[in-house]
């Protein structure tokens, strides 16, 4: 069976697939370097709150429920705003904030990869071809590729974790208030 039909059909699909591929990333990046900002308001606000959120768990479990929101909080202020709210609804609540992050943080490597995979072809073209210049280009474009998909994996990865920590913490605390 001849395979050059099927081989060269891949090859330039492969090769349309790097624009939009590198697009992504570079939109994650962005992403990335946005989620960061959002993360050290929301530690700033953790920071500066942190009293009166202790004082708020206390008194919800006092049964006073009519208590303002605590900026930094979002698990707390989601349950004084549904206290019919489970455990499980929290939960879910609590998987939801986090669930892009989690998404970008093994999306964004992977396309990393395939950015860093798709150049090479014309490289190693390139190379038998002796052509100089072509290796270079096309091998400059495979690791800023992977470069920006890593970065943005581990601000992502990074910030999720310590969201995670947070809003477990979160939920231990209202478990004392849950009915």
């Amino acid at each position: 069976m001849n395979t050059v039909p099927i081989e060269t059909l891949m090859y330039q699909v492969s090769g349309l697939l790097l624009p939009p591929v590198l697009l992504i990333i570079t939109l994650l990046f962005f992403y990335a370097l946005f989620i960061f900002g959002c993360f050290s308001a929301q530690y700033l606000q953790r920071s500066n709150n942190v009293h009166e959120y202790q004082r708020s768990v206390h008194s919800l479990m006092s049964d006073n429920i009519n208590l303002n929101p605590v900026n930094g909080y979002r698990l707390f202020n989601h349950y004084q705003k549904n206290p019919s709210a489970t455990e499980a609804d929290l939960e879910i609540f609590a998987l939801k904030l986090l669930e892009k992050q989690r998404i970008v943080t093994r999306v964004a490597p992977m396309l990393g990869l395939v950015a860093t995979m798709i150049p090479m072809g014309p490289a190693l073209k390139a190379l038998a071809d002796g052509n100089i210049q072509g290796i270079s280009e096309n091998l400059v474009i495979a690791f800023a590729a992977v470069i920006l998909g890593l970065v943005t994996a581990s601000i992502t990865f990074w910030t999720a974790s310590v969201k995670k920590r947070w809003l477990v913490s979160e939920l231990i605390d209202l478990q004392h208030c849950i009915k």
